[in-house]
């Protein structure tokens, strides 16, 4: 497990960074890898604890502490200390089938519960296995080999997220013959038009879909399963489908001049500038839904983030972000110990941008919006927000954030993103198979299985558990098809 003195030894390095008034000039991702010598003394830092929590993937206190995918967190960065690149690749492989994908958009659970984190700096472990896999693919030793044998049986997943190809990479690795259904016209789902270019470049996705081919799986595009082609006519010619679109029904803002133009759900606008920035090559970057405007992101998130960092490389004359609840701090509290999740202040890549562009942190916390106002034209030209106290309810002990009369305030703005979070799945998949949605729309399943009410389909992924991160829907996709095979074959295998 790394060196047992390493921790001591050597402090916690990360690659560089591109400055942010630099990077905001296009959509490049921005995070480099540090040479291969001093990222094995990374690997060093990871000491024998005994007890790897970063490997836990358990619930604290409803929260995720330590990696989902029980990935071997202390045998990789031994690995990695040894420079056996090779092995390291193996054995994080055993695991996890997209580290590319988790390397660069995870908020690293892994490392929030490292042991080193409870007096320094945690272990990089994000960064060694983002090393790991790079090697990996330059070396030739990410391959895409189809099963030496058949089973003959056919699964359909819908939906190319990271649930939907995590679950068709492992199925097809089983044998079984797999098509996965795209209604967008890449593959990628979230992966591709929910994260920025920036954060995920998009040719990393492209990278693993040629492997994935190769592999023997089959990708339909363009193929919005429950319009263009019906539940019933999959049913029918697929031993299994596996409903893995994702929770993809925002949730809304409800207030007076919400149907203004100029007012975007902030997965709809991020898809628009990634299409438009992929369908010419990079050459063409639609600076008109952002140049000179002032622009309002409702949301607090990573989703928000993204709007924010997105915003700025478009030209927006301002940027402000609400958040509805209070400022995070800096240190965890007493009642947020260690191993939890720290429930504290993160500033992102997006409001480090705005630092430095605008002067500014662009979150204002306990402030949501009222009403928007619009032009002759009907588009949005100002918005009234107010401020927001905690207030507990006295019959249910509830905690919420309530208006504070007198503190409302109206600031101009040009484009509004609504980042909010989503409901849950879009419906009208689900009817088209004639599966039951549960009080969150979330596809409802059997006994905490991933079988719904019918035999033959299954689900994964945010469509399954709800909104969540990359990591979940990659280790949701990859138990849901270990259920499949074994509804298949009669059999289960580890």
């Amino acid at each position: 497990m790394g060196k047992p003195t390493g921790f001591l030894e050597y402090e916690r390095k990360d690659g560089p960074v591109t400055a942010p008034k630099e990077r905001i000039k296009n959509f490049k991702e921005f995070h480099g890898q540090l040479p291969e010598e001093e990222q094995r003394l990374q690997g060093a830092r990871c000491m024998e604890c005994g007890v790897p929590f970063c490997q836990a993937g358990t619930m604290i206190a409803g929260m995720a502490s330590g990696c989902p995918l029980h990935n071997l967190v202390p045998e990789v960065n031994d690995l990695v200390w040894h420079g056996n690149w090779e092995q390291a690749y193996v054995r994080l492989s055993k695991t996890h089938c997209f580290p590319e994908f988790t390397s660069r958009v995870c908020p690293a659970l892994c490392e929030a519960a490292c042991t080193c984190g409870l007096h320094a700096k945690p272990v990089s472990t994000k960064e060694n296995e983002r090393a790991v896999i790079e090697y990996a693919y330059a070396n030739g030793l990410v391959k895409g080999e189809e099963p030496k044998v058949r089973t003959g049986k056919k699964v359909a997943v819908i939906g190319s997220g990271p649930a939907g190809l995590s679950a068709a990479w492992n199925l097809n690795k089983r044998g079984h013959s797999v098509t996965v259904y795209e209604r967008h016209d890449r593959v990628g789902g979230l992966l591709r038009y929910g994260i920025p270019n920036m954060k995920l470049d998009k040719s990393i996705i492209d990278r693993r879909i040629e492997v994935m081919k190769a592999a023997g799986i089959k990708f339909i595009c363009n193929a919005d399963v429950g319009k263009d082609i019906s539940g019933k006519e999959l049913e029918k010619e697929y031993d299994r489908v596996i409903l893995c679109g994702g929770a993809s029904h925002p949730r809304d803002i409800h207030v007076p001049g919400r149907d203004a133009k100029g007012i975007w759900f902030a997965v709809d606008f991020l898809g628009t500038v990634t299409k438009q920035l992929l369908d010419t090559n990079f050459e063409k970057v639609p600076y008109e839904l952002a140049k000179g405007k002032n622009v309002l992101v409702i949301g607090g998130g990573d989703t928000g983030n993204d709007c924010v960092g997105t915003s700025i490389r478009l030209g927006a004359a301002s940027v402000t972000q609400l958040e509805m609840m209070p400022k995070a701090p800096e240190c965890r509290a007493a009642s947020n110990p260690w191993p939890e999740w720290p429930k504290v202040l993160k500033t992102d890549y997006g409001q480090e941008e705005a630092i430095d562009v605008f002067g500014h942190d662009p979150r204002v916390y306990q402030t949501t919006v009222t009403e928007f106002k619009k032009k002759k034209d009907g588009t949005v030209c100002s918005a009234v927000l107010v401020s927001l106290e905690p207030k507990k309810d006295e019959k249910t002990g509830r905690l919420s954030m309530v208006p504070i009369e007198g503190t409302q305030k109206e600031i101009p703005v040009d484009l509004v993103l609504i980042a909010a979070g989503f409901l849950g799945s879009e419906g009208y998949v689900a009817e088209s198979f004639g599966v039951k949605l549960n009080a969150r729309t979330n596809v409802e399943t059997v006994n905490g299985s991933y079988r719904t009410g019918k035999e033959k389909i299954f689900t994964a992924g945010d469509m399954h558990r709800g909104q969540s991160l990359v990591v979940w829907a990659i280790a949701e996709g990859r138990e849901a098809a270990k259920e499949v095979d074994k509804s298949l074959m009669g059999y289960t295998y580890e």
